[in-house]
């Protein structure tokens, strides 16, 4: 049988980064105990893990030099490894990691003031094939781990000087809900104060609609904030740039994200004469109007897929006027990372381009809520 991904093999080190802070500390604290040491010195091991990372067990100096070639020899910390990492003008900075089967994924750090956020990924590739999107051209390869996730951010702390990221994003590589089984969980490291101890209000999933995730995530106690990539206000044009909507209907979205109990953003990408004209504006004013929905318009990076053009900024800022006309709050996205092919998937599109992508139904590990 197949060993999936990040997945240990009978006999492996136990992957520390691939379980809950909760239960690692218990297992440490257990082994300590079993080979003598005291219960602390397993807490102390768990603090290395997303609080204060390191890269390797040996650079834990605060536990004893014995402990540690123990932990060592049963226990792994597996790194994302870095292939490329490009700086912008505007200070965003693209990496590309390498995994360890050999796949590709990219995270993207914006900095803003005294706030740092980082879009993360959440799958190798994408299998939802949105026209305007570089990543849904790629295909899809792979879900990621729940360890794969986080770990993008426990890397940005191992980077010389560190990066202390304030806000996530999942709008990286891939649609997260429908990688519930490992989001979920990455999660619960990102938020918890034992794990990387970011606030659930700086963490948003951002989903193309897909109904059970939603509801999962509105299920959790946390405020984490949702956000919808809409796109396209009537099913028509939807379903012709977003395939997806066969499946989940914009009516059905709406419905979610009306009971969704915190405030939702929609995510709209502006396509030159296909999505931002006036009729458009009206359209996505009432689906606003009616879920209490922020609205985020989001200029085309070039890098992105189809024969699309970009609204021009004058263009934006009328369309921003009409919906703001109409009672609806809005936001401009700025164009960050125009010199470093910022739009996602485009580094792991050079990197891989000879490679054959994986069909979603061959990956046999969709994991919908």
């Amino acid at each position: 049988m197949k060993q999936n991904a990040g997945q240990e093999a009978p006999g492996a080190k136990k992957n520390l980064l691939n379980m809950l802070p909760s239960e690692s500390e218990e297992l440490l604290r257990a082994f300590a105990v079993g080979h003598g040491e005291k219960p602390f010195r397993g807490s102390q091991v768990a603090r290395h893990l997303w609080q204060s990372p390191v890269d390797s067990f040996a650079a834990m100096s605060d536990v004893p030099v014995a402990l540690r070639n123990l932990l060592d020899a049963h226990f792994s910390m597996p790194r994302l490894t870095l292939a490329m990492r490009q700086t912008s003008n505007d200070g965003t900075e693209k990496f590309l990691f390498r995994l360890e089967d050999g796949e590709f994924i990219e995270t993207v750090a914006i900095p803003e003031g005294s706030r740092l956020t980082l879009c993360i990924s959440s799958q190798a590739g994408c299998a939802l094939q949105c026209a305007f999107c570089a990543t849904g051209a790629m295909g899809f390869t792979r879900n990621l781990q729940m360890f794969e996730i986080a770990g993008q951010v426990r890397e940005m702390r191992l980077l010389s000087p560190p990066k202390q990221v304030t806000n996530i994003v999942f709008m990286g590589m891939g649609e997260p809900l429908m990688n519930w089984k490992a989001v979920d969980p990455a999660l619960t490291v990102l938020n918890s104060p034992a794990g990387l101890g970011i606030g659930a209000r700086h963490i948003t999933v951002s989903t193309v609609g897909v109904l059970p995730g939603i509801v999962a995530l509105g299920e959790r106690a946390e405020q984490f904030r949702l956000a919808i990539s809409i796109h396209a206000p009537s099913d028509e044009l939807r379903q012709s740039l977003m395939p997806i909507n066969t499946k989940y209907p914009l009516a059905s979205v709406i419905e979610a994200a009306k009971v969704f109990d915190r405030r939702v953003t929609f995510e709209y990408v502006m396509l030159g004469g296909v999505n931002d004209g006036a009729e458009q504006a009206v359209q996505l004013a009432e689906l606003a109007r009616e879920c209490k929905a922020f609205v985020n318009l989001i200029p085309l990076h070039p890098g992105g897929a189809g024969n699309f053009t970009p609204s021009s900024p004058e263009h934006i800022q009328w369309f921003a006027r009409r919906l703001r006309a109409q009672g609806i709050e809005v936001a401009v996205r700025k164009s960050r990372g125009m010199d470093i092919a910022a739009a996602c998937g485009q580094l792991r599109v050079e990197r891989q381009r000879r490679r054959t992508p994986v069909a979603a139904e061959q990956d046999g590990n969709i994991q919908v809520a």
